[in-house]
């Protein structure tokens, strides 16, 4: 397993905080550790993008938001606005959720076409599928990677965190196996949704993980670091 250095692996991670009820100081906080840090990007729901924008105007740090959120019921339409919307407000990346309803009601035609409009109307800014894994079979979890990966979808993601389970060794291998399937794939591999500890994100890494979603990248890299990355999280 790779060796890493705190600051090398906060730069896997989206800093995280989606909970209905986080404040704006709360965003204030997790941007100040995102920055602190040295992390990918701050993930957080799309009221708080221009405040998250501005906040990390001086840093290295991408603000990123979620779209058709945490269901994917949302219709097409609206799904390409709020993508478009939040690009507007400062969003450097978009992580949509699947229309996991459709693929099980055998219409995999429609999530698919879902998807790749939202690729469309992004542009040139990342686009992200969660596909809520607790809710998909393998066959479903490898079928969706596939489909991603020649849709030249910029990254696959486990989960929202709101399912009733997170990332697994499993769904990364999986989705890396399907990914390698498809020649040329530059699809990349985000695990979220649970991730708790410093073994538990080596682990995801090892297995093909890209990106890390997490609430607890503080004390995630207060693991590595050995305190010196310790604060309290507001979120």
């Amino acid at each position: 397993m790779k060796k890493y250095t705190p600051a090398e692996l906060a730069k896997l991670f989206d800093h995280t905080a989606l909970k209905a009820e986080t404040t704006a100081a709360q965003i204030g906080v997790l941007c100040d550790e995102a920055a602190r840090l040295g992390t990918a990007a701050v993930c957080v729901n799309a009221v708080w993008i221009p405040l998250a924008a501005k906040l990390l105007k001086d840093t290295k740090v991408m603000p990123i938001t979620v779209v058709g959120f945490p269901l994917g019921a949302n219709g097409t339409e609206s799904k390409c606005f709020e993508a478009k919307d939040a690009i507007a407000k400062g969003a450097r990346e978009i992580d949509m959720v699947l229309s996991v309803g459709e693929l099980k009601s055998g219409a995999g035609d429609k999530a698919r076409a879902d998807v790749v409009a939202v690729k469309k109307a992004c542009g040139a800014v990342p686009l992200k599928v969660i596909f809520e894994t607790s809710l998909m079979t393998a066959e479903e979890i490898a079928n969706v990677t596939k489909w991603c990966a020649e849709d030249g979808i910029d990254f696959v993601k486990t989960s929202t965190g709101f399912g009733s389970r997170g990332a697994s060794l499993d769904d990364i291998r999986i989705m890396k196996e399907s990914i390698s399937s498809v020649k040329g794939s530059k699809t990349k591999i985000k695990a979220s949704g649970g991730i708790r500890n410093l073994e538990q994100t080596l682990s995801l890494i090892a297995a093909g993980a890209d990106r890390i979603g997490a609430s607890a990248t503080v004390s995630i890299i207060n693991e590595l670091s050995g305190g010196a990355a310790d604060k309290k999280q507001g979120y």
